[in-house]
């Protein structure tokens, strides 16, 4: 952990690739000694809903305490609600199936410390892209949970404007690492979860600028921006 976490309040568009607004979103985070707790929520054009309630320690390290992660509408392909208590290593998922049946898995997983659920906004803006690849956990769902491994690597800085004024921002390349024969066979069959990449201007006050990639496993490719205000 090299910056300490505080108050935010930023506002997000997301996008499809060719640019078509489909969510605005919020982004809120209040620390309480070394208590962070952070929540995003995007609501959709179409009625749908994502919004995700991150709660997390900073003492020296980030550490995940709880998770809780809600999306439903049309815009994904099932409704999912996830909680993750870190601290127990409960996972708790209420799904609706393709019968459109309520289903609920609770499982108890033996979670690293370095698991990441709800901190890549966090993570990303605190590594030093000195550093070849950073590695963290986090508990994939398909529903059903599993840990997988999270690589980070600096892909080197790419200029950009706001207004007037240019940047550079460093862009980071975050591939899913599913181990095993399950990670086998998805290479296999072509269906390894798709690369997501993020944009962060490093410095003192380091700040995200842009993220594309799946909200959702096996989800179509999404911008997340700064929004801009409108007109008062």
């Amino acid at each position: 952990m090299h910056h300490t976490e505080g108050l935010v309040h930023g506002f997000l568009v997301l996008r499809t690739l060719e640019g078509k607004a489909l969510a605005d979103g919020q982004m809120t985070q209040d620390a309480q000694g070394d208590r962070v707790t952070n929540h995003l929520i995007f609501r959709f054009k179409d009625g749908s809903i994502y919004e995700e309630t991150t709660i997390f320690s900073q003492r020296g390290t980030f550490r995940l305490l709880s998770d809780h992660l809600i999306q439903r509408g049309p815009s994904f392909k099932q409704s999912v609600d996830t909680l993750i208590d870190a601290s127990t290593g409960q996972v708790k998922i209420r799904y609706t199936d393709d019968k459109a049946q309520q289903k609920v898995i609770a499982e108890r997983l033996e979670l690293p410390p370095d698991v990441a659920n709800g901190l890549l906004f966090t993570l990303v803006k605190d590594i030093k892209p000195s550093v070849p690849q950073t590695t963290v956990s986090m508990v994939a769902t398909t529903p059903k949970p599993r840990l997988v491994k999270l690589a980070i690597l600096p892909l080197g800085e790419e200029p950009f404007t706001i207004g007037s004024f240019r940047y550079k921002a460093m862009h980071y390349d975050i591939k899913v690492e599913i181990g095993g024969v399950t990670g086998f066979l998805a290479r296999l069959m072509g269906k390894q979860p798709a690369d997501t990449h993020v944009w962060v201007i490093e410095g003192e006050a380091p700040a995200f600028v842009k993220l594309e990639g799946p909200l959702y496993v096996g989800g179509p490719i999404w911008r997340i921006q700064l929004a801009s205000a409108g007109v008062f």
